[in-house]
């Protein structure tokens, strides 16, 4: 049975926020998986611009200050959005990152977007899973030498929550990536953002994407669906909107690509998982804006086992809530086929004992 490590968000002047957090990750064994110049991949959601339930700061420099202290390398990290907003590239995303107070003064680590910037500097991780053969990361995790995932624990529209399986297996793939896991079908064409630069034409690996002048004289891109592999390379491209991709995959095939995609993060590597149950708003913190949450702040959990980790989440929330908040926000969405699913190819056990870690005094 997995252990998941946790503790309240209550304080004594002689024990603060900060101080669990470093209780609480050693517990969980950063000691153990992390040796000399290890580069060290924390992984982690800055926000999107406008919204403000991520995790502070300031909580990264604990981890950060660990891992040097143990000779490891560490590094910040966050992969582009598939979605237009403020972190679809890297100059955007990193401006956010900074805007929302992840400059390296304040983490004590560097931040590096993991896929590049435009969001195709990817890896290719072969896990033969059941709905994912070749799993796209960015290349900055998964040429890292240990993982270690912050993450902020929500409810989310399209997958019930986001936790732990959430930020590793969709966070931390390149655009390409994301498609795949969002979509059963190839991008289409939104003719009314389309200037014609060509930059989709370019870049495509198969010369499926053409410019085309037509008849009254205006030119856009054109897909040519026979030839075209669905690798995402034009969305990764466009600088206005233009390659749309189909968000038109089930929530439950979404959820089981994104365990699968977690199976290729963590592939060969050695991990720490911490989340934050705090601000647990019901949506992904990928909107410019942030509903009031759906349960109090209630702490801070760690283990090594993603699985444990997210089932324990949703049982602290449900039992401080006293019902499921995150089914009642999304009637229609189903948050157990992640961790079925999760389960069954191996990343770990839904069932756990929660041991209390630096509990402050009332």
């Amino acid at each position: 049975m997995s252990v998941v490590y946790f503790t309240d968000m209550t304080t004594t002047p002689g024990m603060g926020l900060l101080d669990k957090l470093r209780i609480l990750v050693e517990k969980a064994g950063i000691s153990r998986i992390i040796k000399k110049d290890d580069l060290v991949a924390v992984k982690i959601h800055f926000g999107e611009y406008g919204n403000m339930a991520y995790i502070r700061p300031n909580y990264t420099r604990v981890i950060a200050d660990r891992i040097k202290s143990l000779g490891g390398k560490p590094f910040l990290t966050d992969a582009n959005t598939l979605y237009k907003g403020s972190r679809t590239n890297a100059v955007d995303h990193l401006w956010t990152a900074t805007v929302n107070g992840f400059a390296q003064e304040v983490t004590g680590m560097p931040v590096i977007i993991a896929d590049g910037l435009r969001g195709n500097d990817e890896t290719e991780v072969p896990i033969d899973g059941e709905y994912v053969k070749n799993a796209k990361i960015g290349s900055a995790i998964a040429l890292a030498d240990v993982i270690i995932a912050i993450t902020h624990f929500k409810g989310h529209e399209q997958t019930g929550f986001g936790g732990t399986l959430k930020n590793l297996g969709m966070g931390s793939a390149s655009r390409a990536g994301k498609l795949e896991q969002h979509s059963t079908s190839k991008p289409v064409v939104n003719v009314d953002n389309c200037t014609a630069c060509g930059m989709c034409e370019r870049y495509c690996p198969t010369g499926a994407v053409k410019v085309v002048k037509f008849e009254n004289g205006k030119r856009y891109a054109v897909i040519d669906y026979d030839t075209c592999i669905g690798c995402g390379q034009c969305v990764a491209m466009c600088n206005y909107g233009a390659m749309v991709p189909q968000w038109n995959a089930s929530s439950e095939l979404l959820s089981m690509k994104i365990a699968e995609y977690t199976k290729a993060v963590l592939k060969d590597k050695k991990g720490l998982f911490v989340s934050f149950i705090t601000n647990v708003s019901p949506d992904c913190d990928c909107w410019s804006i942030n509903r009031p949450p759906v349960a109090p702040d209630i702490g801070i959990a760690a283990s090594t086992d993603p699985v444990a980790l997210d089932q324990a989440c949703i049982d602290l929330v449900i039992k401080q809530v006293g019902k499921d908040p995150f089914k009642e926000a999304h009637p229609d969405v189903s948050w157990e086929a992640q961790l079925a699913h999760a389960e069954k190819i191996g990343l770990g056990s839904r069932k756990y004992e929660l041991q209390n870690v630096g509990i402050a005094l009332r």
